[in-house]
């Protein structure tokens, strides 16, 4: 095995799979739809409310206000209010938001190169099961 995978083991061993593991907050909030989407959109550099929401195409602004407020409070994007009037809010990812950027950028790779082999597995599935 691996360094990577005796190190991704080791973690989920402790307490990660723990009902009440901490960890499993702010996994669900990264790896949720919107959450995915909006540090992908944040990889990319600083971006207003606006420009985010005009990317990340069907969230409503309550969701995505509701995201950002999370990934802020995780630690991984920051909020920045410009003194202006009106205010101009821009969000930006700090350092451990980069460093996840990495292995979500991959994730987010695997599943645009392999859509096609999942979209047809889906329709092979619902073909069998009607």
């Amino acid at each position: 095995m691996d360094e990577s995978r005796k190190t991704a083991a080791r973690l989920l061993s402790a307490d990660t799979f723990g009902r009440t593991c901490p960890s499993r907050k702010v996994l669900d909030q990264v790896t949720s739809r919107w959450g995915t989407l909006v540090l992908a959109v944040l990889v990319t550099g600083p971006h207003r409310f606006a420009a985010i929401r005009d990317e990340v195409g069907g969230i409503s602004e309550k969701m995505l206000s509701q995201t950002l407020k999370q990934l802020v409070r995780a630690g991984l994007a920051d909020r920045s209010v410009d003194a202006s009037v009106p205010p101009q809010v821009t969000y930006t990812l700090t350092e451990m938001g980069t460093d996840l950027a990495t292995p979500l950028y991959q994730l987010v790779r695997w599943v645009g190169l392999h859509n096609g082999e999942l979209e047809a597995a889906q329709r092979q599935y619902d073909a069998r099961t009607g």
